[in-house]
């Protein structure tokens, strides 16, 4: 039986993260599938391994059409593509710091093995600190900046989470594979942080000329504002400007659609609602340019102390 685990290329930075995102339950705004390979390609990561999907996942749901089923794509009676279940590791950096990229699919099946093998690719990988990513969907307005939820596997990383404007989840419920791996993970005395964004749906099922739900599938705004987390938490330098680009954009875009629902459906009231959201909505900012200039100013007073 082959290893469930296969790495190819073993990095050699002296320090090295990773950033972990699933196409699983907790992934509003794709915060959990999108952003990470949003990563790997800004960065040119390349693939170095992969966690084989034997044993992880179901063909099918008894009773259920293709809620789970593998997507083939045919063309005149040839099968040009198959996607299946799949979870791949990828790498970029340099000698100094290097970041190991996971994106894989929540497993339905074994997911105390499929953890167990998740840990151990950071292990042999020398992650020092490994980053989760996911989702949720909430009431808020568009054009805040996003709520940033956190959990942590270790007691010692909490002043540390703490200086990043995040809420520490008191959440209770179906874990997601994410809250499943921190658990594991501080029993392994693993550091493992995941960082959940809020991101902006609206319900208006009772309004034909709307449909159901309005919602931000791809929250470049949500990407943003936790990647200025995480890198301000493992010192990264990931460029973001072309993240900051997409988010400011997203607003005009979001702000055009309300003004077209606006006219199509008057009686909404759709402008004051959301007004009212957000004269209600608290917006919490993370700002770290007070760490930065006192870190600065104890450099320059023990720069002049040494030459006194």
């Amino acid at each position: 039986m082959p290893e469930t685990v296969e790495i190819w290329e073993q990095p050699q930075a002296n320090e090295i993260f990773m950033i972990a995102g699933w196409r699983q339950w907790a992934d509003a705004g794709s915060i959990s599938s999108g952003l990470p390979q949003y990563l790997i390609d800004q960065t040119k990561a390349h693939r170095i391994g992969t966690l084989h999907s034997d044993g992880f996942y179901l063909f099918q749901f008894p009773g259920t059409h293709d809620l789970v089923r593998p997507v083939v794509r045919f063309k005149e009676g040839f099968p040009e593509s198959l996607e299946t279940p799949r979870n791949e590791i990828y790498y970029a950096g340099d000698d100094e710091r290097g970041v190991v990229f996971f994106l894989g699919d929540e497993p339905h099946l074994d997911a105390a093995r499929y953890v167990t093998e998740f840990l151990r690719i950071a292990q042999t990988l020398g992650v020092k600190r490994i980053i989760g990513l996911g989702g949720v969907y909430g009431e808020l307005p568009y054009d805040k900046e996003r709520f940033v939820s956190c959990i942590y596997s270790r007691p010692a990383m909490k002043s540390e989470i703490e200086q990043l404007a995040v809420n520490l989840s008191d959440y209770h419920g179906g874990a997601s594979i994410g809250s499943y791996i921190c658990r594991v993970a501080g029993e392994q005395a693993i550091d493992f942080a995941s960082f959940y964004g809020f991101v902006p749906t609206y319900e208006f099922s009772d309004i034909a000329e709307i449909g159901n739900t309005i919602r931000i599938e791809n929250d470049y705004m949500a990407w943003y504002g936790i990647m200025r987390r995480v890198n301000y938490f493992l010192k990264l330098e990931i460029d973001l400007s072309d993240l900051e680009k997409k988010s400011k954009r997203l607003v005009r875009l979001v702000d055009a659609k309300v003004e077209e629902l606006d006219k199509v459906a008057p009686q909404l009231g759709l402008r004051d609602y959301l007004f009212r959201l957000s004269e209600e909505f608290t917006e919490t900012s993370f700002d770290p340019l007070d760490d930065v200039w006192e870190e600065e100013f104890r450099r320059l007073f023990n720069d002049d102390s040494t030459e006194t």
